[in-house]
């Protein structure tokens, strides 16, 4: 009896390990189906916009989250007459080089288009259209004539003399243009594409700004597709820093995105015509980047044929999709032998200087890539075999977690991410006290002798800046001085938004970093955009989408605007200008005078530093919100 009661106990315990196996391995069988998140993308995507504060160049907005940051690059461009304030930093150094801006503001506007819903559900969109406008701004004011592109500020060579902050640059601020006898089709291009993605980004917010946007647009790619040469054999300076390896991707890429803007065939017929030619179909490129348009013109008509949009040009378009294919199945280790270099951890590897760039920026291509499949219910062939869509999206993953910490070093190569990242950036105005708290000059060889040598961490952290990364062995050197990994750029944390936004909105709130951003600059729940404020007035209008939705074709917007007083004095008899309210209203009271609005009869007095807050509803643009009168 005892033998007997021993086996039975015997096969009960073994059917009880048999069925908790069977039940661990459905679990770990349905988590590798979907994707388990390790991170918070949500918060990776609110530290990135940090990284674009820190990098602005100009005249500081009153919001500016960056409190290290101060105003710079004031007088950009007065040596020559022109008005250049504003723009971005391009990386650790504070010239304004033209191309990698231009193709920074193109690839946040395009993760804006892709992932609208998704960065609006986060509540980033008014520091997503900031982020792009601050660049955009920067464009129009360089494009002073049809044919002329101010192109640069700062010289790279006496500006990599000097450490310094932005905020006491002693360095030349050579500004440098490209026109009719100096052209330049490469950054002339880019800078066309730049306006004509962000003019798609800002029309359901801003139309007669996205207007403003693709009459620049369109004019520079004449210019570019006019005069054609490359802008480093105008600007000779570049050559050592930015140099470009040809311009007929920048003008395919031009055309893409301008098609894709207006609707106009002549566009698409351009990137046919020119298919040949220019190499669209013809270049099978394993990288994608500032220099190298190839890989994003290919995914882009793509789209349009998935989409079957391509009508009598589909046959070509074809081509470009086979060549998309090639970058995908490369990056995926499926493209016969032919495949992008990874490291033993499983990171893309491209080039030595810089290499997270690339990986950025392929992820977010094969993020939209995996869209576009999923759309058309597609499946990609590749040499080596037939590749769900699913796959395509693992991949853009896994270069984002890389990124994140999921890496040999169990670091975050994204600053102020996670419990551990890099320390001792190669940055001027990260790794020098802030001008808040050392108001005094740091010279150009001081900065080297005081600041740059120093062992100890940056005393600002630039949150949100994707350094250059670790080599080819997964090996990284957190060090000052070694500018290859610990440099960030703007080229390279620009397509972190839309890969943040996308992989955020399938895989959020889990993870062991999911919590709120740790930064100390204060956070805000709202953004003010562009056009809602009236220059000398003590009244400030802050402007933000809460929700969207569509019925049928039509999106809708809930938008909200607070008042604020930012005197110190109350305002009374407060009235509004609202042009263009189409839809319904909460929160002021209207006037007799059409379009006139004051505050609601319970608030008669708006005390110092106090604010109040109005509610509309509609399909399309915002309204135009102006201060009319006050006392």
């Amino acid at each position: 009896m005892l033998a007997l009661e021993s086996n039975l106990l015997l096969i009960m315990n073994n059917l009880r390990v048999c069925v908790c196996s069977l039940i661990l391995i459905g679990v770990l069988g349905f988590q590798a189906a979907i994707g388990v998140a390790e991170f918070n993308y949500g918060e990776a995507l609110d530290k990135t916009f940090m990284f674009f504060e820190a990098q602005r160049s100009g005249k500081l907005p009153v919001d500016q989250r960056v409190k290290w940051r101060g105003d710079s690059g004031l007088k950009d461009g007065s040596l020559q007459g022109v008005d250049l304030v504003g723009g971005y930093y391009d990386a650790g150094d504070h010239v304004k080089f033209g191309l990698p801006m231009a193709f920074s503001v193109t690839m946040l506007a395009w993760g804006t288009i892709e992932y609208r819903k998704e960065i609006t559900n986060l509540n980033q969109m008014g520091h997503t259209l900031w982020a792009i406008r601050w660049g955009t701004d920067y464009f129009l004011k360089a494009h002073t004539q049809p044919n002329v592109l101010w192109a640069q500020v700062g010289d790279g060579s006496s500006d990599h003399y000097c450490w310094e902050r932005a905020e006491d640059m002693t360095t030349p601020r050579t500004a440098y243009k490209l026109d009719q006898d100096h052209p330049g089709s490469d950054l002339a291009g880019e800078t066309a594409a730049a306006l004509a993605a962000a003019a798609i980004a800002f029309k359901p917010y801003n139309s007669s700004y996205s207007d403003l946007l693709l009459v620049h647009a369109k004019q520079l790619f004449s210019f570019a597709d006019r005069y054609r040469g490359l802008y480093d054999d105008s600007i000779q300076c570049d050559k050592q820093f930015y140099t470009s390896s040809g311009y007929s991707d920048e003008l395919l890429w031009a055309a893409t995105w301008l098609f894709r803007a207006t609707g106009e065939e002549q566009y698409l017929n351009y990137v046919v015509d020119n298919a040949v030619y220019m190499g669209g179909i013809g270049w099978a490129i394993k990288e994608f980047s500032w220099d190298n348009k190839y890989a994003g013109v290919q995914i882009l008509l793509s789209k349009v044929l998935m989409e079957q949009k391509s009508g009598a040009y589909t046959s070509t378009l074809k081509q470009y999709q086979a060549k998309a294919d090639y970058f995908v199945c490369a990056c995926l280790q499926k493209n016969d032998g032919y495949n992008v270099h990874l490291t033993p951890g499983g990171l893309m590897y491209v080039r030595e200087w810089n290499n997270m760039q690339y990986a950025s920026a392929a992820a977010f291509l094969l993020a939209v890539y995996f869209d576009s499949l999923s759309a058309a219910n597609a499946k990609l062939t590749c040499p080596d075999g037939q590749i769900q869509p699913q796959e395509v999206l693992n991949f853009a993953k896994s270069q984002a977690d890389y990124i994140l910490g999921k890496n040999p070093k169990s670091m975050s190569y994204l600053v102020g991410y996670g419990p551990k990242y890099p320390i001792h950036v190669h940055h001027r105005g990260a790794s020098i006290a802030s001008i808040t708290v050392l108001p005094s000059l740091v010279s150009c060889v001081q900065g080297f002798e005081t600041w740059y040598h120093r062992p100890e961490a940056d005393p600002n952290v630039i949150y949100g800046a994707l350094v250059g990364g670790p080599d080819q062995n997964d090996n990284f050197n957190d060090d000052r001085s070694n500018y290859e990994q610990t440099e960030p750029t703007l080229s390279g944390t620009a397509p972190l938004v839309g890969l943040f936004s996308k992989l955020e909105s399938l895989f959020g709130n889990i993870g062991p970093y999911h919590k709120r951003p740790t930064t100390n600059q204060p956070t805000q729940n709202y953004h003010q955009l562009p056009n809602t404020t009236s220059s000398g007035v003590p009244v400030e209008l802050l402007h933000s989408i809460t929700k969207t939705w569509n019925v049928g074709s039509t999106t809708y917007y809930r938008h909200k605007v607070i008042i604020k007083n930012t005197s110190q004095k109350p305002i009374t008899d407060l009235k509004l200008q609202i042009e263009d309210l189409l839809g319904s209203f909460w929160g002021l009271s209207p006037t007799p005078v059409k379009n006139t609005y004051e505050l609601p009869r319970w608030l008669t007095v708006l005390k110092p530093g106090s604010e109040c807050s109005f509610v509309y509803v509609q399909g399309g643009p915002q309204a135009k919100v102006s201060v009319l009168s006050y006392h």
